[in-house]
């Protein structure tokens, strides 16, 4: 195993521990913006992996798939910013 090997490897690792502590956050949130703010962590760690993983095997496929998701992690958080700020006006009405 070359270093660059071992880098990957222990990229996905750190990676992945940092996902589960996202996926933590997520549940066990108080509120929602911490809910907001790891959903979007989640996604961008999911973009990582995609590119990792597509520079490991050298496969364009994979690129194509963080693009994906990093436009619907962009468009989640937009759309749950979009509804805090309106359930915000509702309760100031």
């Amino acid at each position: 195993m070359t270093p660059f090997e071992l880098g990957f490897e222990i990229l996905l690792i750190v990676l992945s521990l940092s996902l589960l502590l996202c996926f933590i956050r997520l549940y066990l949130g108080p509120d929602v913006p911490d809910r907001t703010i790891s959903f979007d962590l989640i996604a961008s760690h999911a973009v990582g992996m995609f590119a990792l993983y597509a520079v490991r095997t050298g496969s364009r496929e994979l690129l194509d798939g963080a693009i994906v998701t990093t436009l619907l992690g962009f468009l989640g958080t937009l759309m749950l910013a979009r509804y805090l700020e309106r359930r915000g006006l509702q309760e100031e009405e």
